[in-house]
């Protein structure tokens, strides 16, 4: 073979070498992965998701202070009850109505008591000065004559702050606030910002100092 042949053979070889080699590294730079980009989170789901973790951490605390059944009632009752949310003057009046009919129920389960009977029923009745009456009368039961049974000023206590628990819980509420104080959305947050806290610390103090001591409907001995 011609000594020239044989080195255009080589170096035609060594090219498809060169372009082969060269052509892996391209490929191989093109199938590299890029990083994923940073999720950046948003700005706004963040805000709403830590006022609403605020507003928990801030009234669970305060559910302890109330009827059993109570608050349930109210979370129950009022997304039909606020429609919605524009405000009309039909729910603003059902707003007020439930409040009122809540309210008057931590207050009124705070004046109630229970005793078991010999055969092991358990009867419940209101506390009044004199001694614990029946809600039904003629069972033919005997009801004991005991002075725990009867109406005593930390009763009424218990009962205000049962009140003012479930005034700061309720208030907490946009859809409250926003129908009964429409035009001061600001004011509002600056007050619950720290009303809701203080009510718990203040009515924590005093069922430290004045436990309770009645089993009434959803009020259990602390």
């Amino acid at each position: 073979m011609d000594p020239t042949e044989m080195i255009t053979v080589v170096s035609v070889d060594d090219g498809n070498r060169s372009s082969s080699h060269h052509a892996s590294r391209h490929s191989s730079r093109q199938i590299s992965p890029r990083p994923p980009p940073a999720i950046i989170p948003n700005k706004r789901r963040v805000a709403v998701a830590k006022g609403v973790q605020k507003t928990l951490s801030k009234t669970s605390m305060l559910v302890n202070f109330l009827p059993t059944g109570t608050l349930l009632t109210f979370e129950m009752l009022l997304p039909p009850v606020s429609g919605d949310g524009s405000c009309s003057p039909v729910s603003t009046m059902m707003i007020h109505l439930l409040l009122a009919i809540c309210a008057a129920s931590c207050f009124f389960f705070h004046f109630t008591d229970s005793f078991k009977a010999p055969d092991g029923t358990v009867y419940y009745g209101f506390v009044s000065p004199a001694g614990l009456s029946l809600f039904k009368t003629g069972l033919g039961v005997e009801v004991p004559d005991e002075e725990r049974y009867k109406m005593r000023f930390v009763d009424l206590l218990h009962a205000l702050m049962a009140v003012m628990v479930f005034a700061a819980i309720a208030f907490s509420d946009l859809r409250v606030t926003n129908c009964l104080f429409p035009g001061h959305v600001k004011e509002m947050d600056e007050v619950m910002e720290s009303f809701p806290l203080m009510v718990g610390v203040v009515c924590s103090g005093l069922f430290f100092i004045f436990p309770n001591t009645r089993y009434g409907i959803g009020c259990m001995a602390s």
